[in-house]
């Protein structure tokens, strides 16, 4: 077993780290400061990794998270969900608003890569998508969506309302689940990509936040929105025995994709808190037994080896997500432990740092506020914890709640 980076990822890990370096955190603080105004910068940085995706078989970023092959290459493949992975990790090792603020790298456009048809895939290609599945009603249980999608000739008409819709002011457009027909339940739930200007569609509200404030967080409302039918996203036929699997697959590629974020930002607040502690006299030196090590030194190794194993768990689900592998389980565990460790790893991160840590000379509390919203979006830290004892147990959802 090999646990190293592969040869062929690692140019795009340094390339991420150095723009993280030398572009995400000098603009940290400054659009942490100005909620809600558009990080300009960032469109220079979209265009050259538009650049770099020109005729690559294997692109980068959210919309290269995917399960569909590349070509017909055999064997164990490193692709196009480990290299968006490594990407997101170290970018969010700068800054995670500022990733999630990037134009054309938002979690809509990783919903698009994950279930279109080749001729959506082509059609959205260069569409900076948002994802909208939150509602006033419905947040961790997704199959209690109440938006409607009620098939009029070519077209949808939709009717709803969406909360919680990071980049729905900014982006192109808006992947947005809904319901074909209630009595179904969680079969007849689909996704429709709504593009920015469609009449019945309108942002109603722009939430402030804890932390992540370069990145927009919006609600959105839909009033008889029609939307052609060619934008539901996959197959618009009712499958109830497949049931909810079809729509559901869009958690697969997107839920390693935000542990790699908290592992990111985790790494950013272990790197900045051992430098810290090093210039306070800390000796870091790994032979020395935890009993005999200083109380800081022992609680930066355990922070280490938990940070670790998030990393090695959610390398593991987008590994698998490309050599297409069911990866349902352990997509939900990466999530967890990720979500779960980045919080634990950066508040502590903040304690061992005692006041520097709290104040706004150091991005330590920037990062602490940050890593939160990891362990509740893209399903909350409980409901990953639910849906892998449904996989270890074999139950279905109506079975264990």
């Amino acid at each position: 077993m090999n646990l190293e980076l592969p040869k062929k990822l690692r140019a795009l890990s340094n390339q991420a780290h150095q723009v993280a370096a030398e572009y995400f955190r000098p603009l940290s603080r400054k659009y942490d400061k100005a909620e809600h105004a558009y990080p300009r910068e960032l469109d220079l940085l979209s265009a050259l990794l538009d650049g770099m995706n020109a005729g690559s078989p294997e692109s980068v970023g959210a919309g290269s998270a995917s399960k569909r092959g590349v070509g017909a290459e055999e064997g164990v493949r490193n692709g196009g969900n480990l290299s968006a992975l490594v990407g997101v990790m170290e970018l969010c090792w700068g800054d995670v608003g500022l990733l999630l603020a990037m134009p054309r790298q938002g979690l809509g456009n990783a919903a698009i890569a994950a279930v279109a048809n080749a001729e959506q895939l082509e059609r959205f290609r260069g569409t900076w998508a948002a994802m909208a599945i939150t509602e006033p009603g419905c947040g961790s249980d997704s199959a209690a969506i109440r938006t409607t999608a009620v098939k009029d000739g070519d077209h949808y008409v939709l009717n709803g309302e969406k909360i919680f819709v990071t980049s729905g002011e900014r982006a192109d457009a808006v992947v947005v689940w809904a319901t074909l027909d209630r009595n179904l339940g969680r079969a007849a739930i689909k996704s429709f990509v709504v593009e920015k200007g469609t009449p019945g569609m309108r942002v109603t509200r722009l939430e402030k936040k804890l932390g992540i404030k370069a990145s927009d967080t919006a609600s959105i409302s839909f009033n008889d929105c029609r939307v052609p039918a060619t934008n539901l996203l996959g197959n618009a036929e009712i499958d109830v025995q497949k049931g909810f699997a079809g729509v559901m697959e869009t958690f697969d590629n997107t839920r390693p994709l935000v542990a790699g974020m908290a592992v990111g930002v985790a790494k950013a607040a272990l790197d900045r808190t051992r430098e810290l502690l090093a210039g306070a006299g800390c000796r870091f030196d790994y032979r020395t037994p935890l009993l005999a090590a200083s109380h800081a030194e022992a609680t930066l190794y355990r922070l280490e080896a938990e940070w670790e194993a998030a990393r090695l768990l959610t390398l593991k689900a987008a590994w698998m997500a490309d050599n297409r592998l069911p990866n349902s389980k352990e997509a939900s565990i990466a999530k967890a432990k990720a979500g779960r460790v980045a919080n634990e790893i950066t508040l502590k991160c903040v304690e061992l740092a005692g006041a520097l840590g709290y104040g706004e000379d150091e991005l330590l509390e920037k990062w602490a506020r940050d890593s939160k919203i990891l362990d509740i979006f893209e399903g909350t830290q409980q409901i990953q914890l639910l849906i892998v004892a449904r996989r270890l147990l074999g139950k279905s959802s109506s079975e264990l709640k």
